[in-house]
């Protein structure tokens, strides 16, 4: 009986050993599967003449699975109901409401990226099936390029839209165009198949996606007249995008009418008005930018400043001298205050806020601090070195130099050479603004007015600085000649000149 259990217990161990060795080992599977789906038949058949196809079907020689449909399925031009897609098996099914197809018209169904394989998601490639409600193809075409009208640059986050020639001018705020084209490579855009007639043409950043000008948080640009295609495309046509002005007046009168019995009777707690400042207090770092004002923040808006309540001092020697300083409100942040001061390469200033210095409109007061900072070295800066061709040595030509988001320099060109000390260490870019009106700014455009933004030339590249170098850059680099071993660079960097 011993050696029956003992046979038992070898037969479960082997038993076991051989079910481990089996889940260790998958079965080797075949190669992965990297070819897209291939196109079998159509039906209709493509290309027909004098046809309405309500119902197009796509056979393919394996299971199709589709993605984003309602988005990359197209059809142009455009009509005022959606087109339906569905999947059966390895069968795409497109339905089309034929009874909004215009006659004599091409019509064009792009798939775009909508077609994948089931399995590995291989992408069909975009595909066209075009027919005519007429006797002919409509075989014209249209191309050109959008610019970014604030920066002189190709956009390329814009549509292209087409209105028949006969619309209002205002059509782009209340209906969706007849066709669109999206936006490529260094803002360039192309119309193919389109009928002889002329257009109405438009650029638009289509915020909500919904191909109608909002105004606001969108962009647009419009041509002063209509547009007709060609053949072949042998002048491109340009448009520029901007955005408009649009001025709410709306609150301003709801609080002018806001009825005084609403107004809170309650006695309000007084509360601290507090502030910070743009200072890093570590004073044994170089940090503050001399070239910047020290600025107030404030929690909120401070009807009252008290000038003889704030005391700006420098360290000279051990003991603190007196600092002459001026103190103007930000016109743009009206909570900001800024102070002014011939700020010192190095230097350690301290800035001394008494009780009360502020009050806002409920007499809140701000509290006793002070506060101490380093100003950065001559040498934490850098020097850009520009030079303009003659042709913009003329006021109306304005130079304007930023960093990120802001503006470090923008003014008139009255030199052919433009030397900007004290620069930051980063990537600076540059433009030229043409100011046609002469007021020292650009001006953006306006639709209905039927006025251009005005002409921005950018420099082409940005401008790389480094702390205690000297960038030397033409803003327009002559064409280099190979044969010259001599030719110079469009930017030199150097350290700069002691």
């Amino acid at each position: 009986m011993k050696s029956a259990a003992l046979r038992s217990i070898i037969v479960l161990f082997i038993l076991s050993i051989a079910s481990g060795c089996a889940n260790i080992v998958p079965p080797e599977g075949g190669k992965k599967d990297t070819k897209p789906p291939k196109l079998l038949e159509v039906s209709p058949a493509d290309s027909q003449l004098n046809t309405k196809a309500s119902k197009i079907e796509l056979r393919f020689n394996e299971y199709i699975q589709l993605n984003n449909p309602s988005t990359e399925i197209q059809v142009s031009p455009l009509i005022s109901l959606p087109i339906t897609s569905q999947v059966t098996g390895r069968k795409v099914v497109i339905k089309i409401p034929d009874t909004l197809l215009k006659d004599n018209t091409t019509y064009r169904i792009s798939t775009n990226g909508a077609i994948k394989d089931l399995h590995e998601g291989n992408a069909f490639p975009p595909y066209t099936y075009t027919f005519s409600t007429g006797a002919y193809f409509d075989s014209l075409k249209l191309s050109g390029v959008v610019y970014n009208a604030a920066t002189g640059l190709p956009d390329t986050g814009a549509f292209v839209l087409l209105y028949d020639f006969d619309t209002s001018d205002s059509i782009v705020v209340r209906e969706k165009p007849r066709y669109v084209a999206k936006i490529g490579a260094e803002g360039r855009f192309a119309f193919d198949g389109l009928p002889s007639k002329k257009f109405r043409i438009y650029a638009l950043h289509d915020a909500n996606g919904n191909l109608v000008y909002d105004g606001k948080e969108e962009m647009i640009g419009f041509r002063d007249t209509l547009v007709e295609p060609l053949p072949d495309t042998v002048i491109p046509i340009t448009l520029q995008s901007f955005k408009e002005i649009f001025i709410d007046t709306l609150t301003e009168k709801e609080n002018k009418r806001k009825p005084a019995m609403f107004a809170d009777r309650k006695p309000k707690e007084k509360l601290i008005l507090t502030f910070s400042i743009n200072a890093d207090t570590n004073i044994n770092k170089r940090s503050f930018d001399v070239t910047k004002p020290l600025i107030l923040a404030f929690d909120k808006y401070a009807d009252t400043l008290h000038k003889d309540k704030m005391l700006l001092t420098t360290d000279s020697a051990g003991a603190d001298v007196e600092v002459a300083y001026t103190m103007v409100r930000d016109t743009v942040l009206k909570n900001n205050v800024w102070i002014k001061a011939a700020w010192k390469d190095d230097a350690l200033y301290t800035v001394r806020f008494m009780k009360a210095f502020a009050k806002d409109s409920n007499n809140n007061e701000s509290a006793p601090v002070k506060y101490t900072f380093r100003t950065r070295n001559d040498e934490d800066y850098g020097i850009i070195d520009i030079r303009l061709p003659l042709k913009y040595k003329d006021r109306k030509y304005l130079l304007m130099v930023t960093a990120d988001k802001d503006t470090v320099y923008y003014k008139p060109v009255t030199d052919t050479v433009v030397v900007l000390k004290k620069m930051n260490p980063t990537t600076y870019s540059m433009r030229i603004v043409v100011d046609e009106n002469k007021n020292g700014k650009w001006d953006t455009g306006d639709l209905f007015e039927k006025r251009q933004p005005e002409m921005v030339i950018p420099y082409i590249g940005n401008v790389p600085l480094k702390a205690g170098w000297e960038s030397v850059v033409d803003f327009e680099p002559k064409p280099k000649i190979k044969d010259k071993a001599d030719t110079s660079p469009e930017k030199r960097d150097k350290p700069p000149t002691k």
